[in-house]
């Protein structure tokens, strides 16, 4: 089984102007090896539609970093991601990009990570400040992420952290209507990674957080997001909070260009099995530190880390549950693989909704804690 580990470290904060309390990014951190494609067949014979073209919404939280969309695969067929803001993981982080590439007659995605820079992704243009090298959108500034208003949507009267740099964008992709969304090839972006690209690859990296996972995961149970349905043109084209597909900051994508269809008609026949993300997969984030000395400070810091070890607590039972499902399974006399996947899909379906209920926790305990009074739980 192929699985993408998520780190669930620093998930996002749903209150609009609240500033992310990520930990700084720890240094000595391990090499990041990159996963295998979380959802990919080795078989891929034919390219991903063209990027669709949309408007990003205005950034919601400050210290959020732009991720934007990006197709994907799955037994029925590519499938869209949505563009979103995310908070990063540790201070410090930047988002690169994952990114298809053409590796002989196949098509091969390789996954998006977090480094202290932005590495190679394809020499795909991404628009709103990836546009095919590095990321123009935004840098950090003494521990706080400034945002180009340049090229990037924010609200310069709640987020005041900003600059205005005009970015020269010399990728021949930006005026081309066919937004060509993979790497080599006679018709894929032509790009090699260049000296700074080459030094990010050899940084500690961390690989997409729990919330992007969840992200993804809902994407590809959405029939809106297939490719075959959409036709290369997603209805949910990008949104202000990940997961969030429906009320304000979602964006569709542009109407106008050919309509997208597939070259052979979707199969489930791949070469590995389909994954799926268990709660052994994600990890419960550390309680942030004390701001001060003060009171109140040192006692929401212990009152988060009460929430951080129960929710801990939570994660560790979910995952001993599961793995004692997936132990008394192969017992049965005739191992039926109809029975495997649907207790895989519970799996999954029970670690979405463990992330999605520890993250609203956490938020209550903030909102709390910024503005008063009883969090409702």
């Amino acid at each position: 089984m192929r699985i993408l580990t998520a780190v669930c470290a620093g998930l996002s904060a749903a209150l609009c102007g609240c500033v992310v309390t990520s930990e700084p990014y720890a240094s000595q951190q391990q090499p990041y090896q990159e996963q295998p494609p979380y959802d990919d067949s080795d078989e891929i014979t034919q390219p991903p539609p063209p990027l669709p073209v949309y408007e990003q919404p205005p950034c919601p939280v400050d210290g959020y970093i732009w991720t934007p969309g990006v197709w994907r695969w799955s037994p029925a067929g590519y499938y869209w991601i949505p563009g979103t803001w995310i908070e990063p993981p540790a201070v410090g982080l930047l988002w690169t990009p994952g990114f298809w590439g053409l590796v002989g007659v196949s098509y091969v995605f390789h996954p998006g990570y977090w480094g202290p820079r932005v590495g190679f992704y394809g020499g795909i243009n991404y628009g709103h400040g990836y546009f095919g090298s590095g990321y123009d959108g935004g840098r950090w500034v003494d521990n706080r992420f400034h945002y180009n208003t340049a090229v990037t949507n924010v609200n310069v009267t709640n987020i005041h952290n900003t600059y205005n740099q005009t970015v020269i964008n010399n990728v021949t992709n930006v005026t081309n209507i066919t937004r060509v969304s993979y790497s080599g090839g006679a018709g894929g972006a032509r790009a090699v990674p260049n000296a700074a690209e080459r030094v990010a690859a050899r940084d500690a990296h961390v690989p997409p957080t729990a919330v992007q996972v969840q992200n993804l995961m809902a994407a590809r149970a959405n029939p809106q997001l297939a490719a075959t349905h959409n036709q290369g043109h997603p209805p949910i084209a990008a949104t202000a909070h990940a997961g969030v597909i429906t009320g304000p900051g979602v964006v569709a994508a542009r109407p106008g260009g050919p309509a997208w269809r597939p070259q052979q008609p979707p199969t489930a026949r791949v070469t590995q099995a389909t994954p799926f993300v268990h709660a052994r997969d994600v990890a419960t984030p550390q309680a942030p530190r004390a701001a001060s000395e003060s009171a109140a400070d040192q006692a929401y810091a212990r009152q988060q880390g009460e929430l951080r070890a129960r929710q801990e607590q939570e994660r560790r039972a979910l995952t001993l549950q599961q793995e004692q499902e997936h132990n008394r399974l192969p017992a049965q006399p005739v191992h039926d693989q109809r029975a495997y996947a649907a207790m895989e899909r519970q799996h999954e379906a029970q670690t979405s909704q463990m992330v999605q209920r520890h993250r609203q926790e956490r938020e209550r305990e903030r909102e709390q804690a910024t503005h008063g009074g009883p969090a409702q739980r």
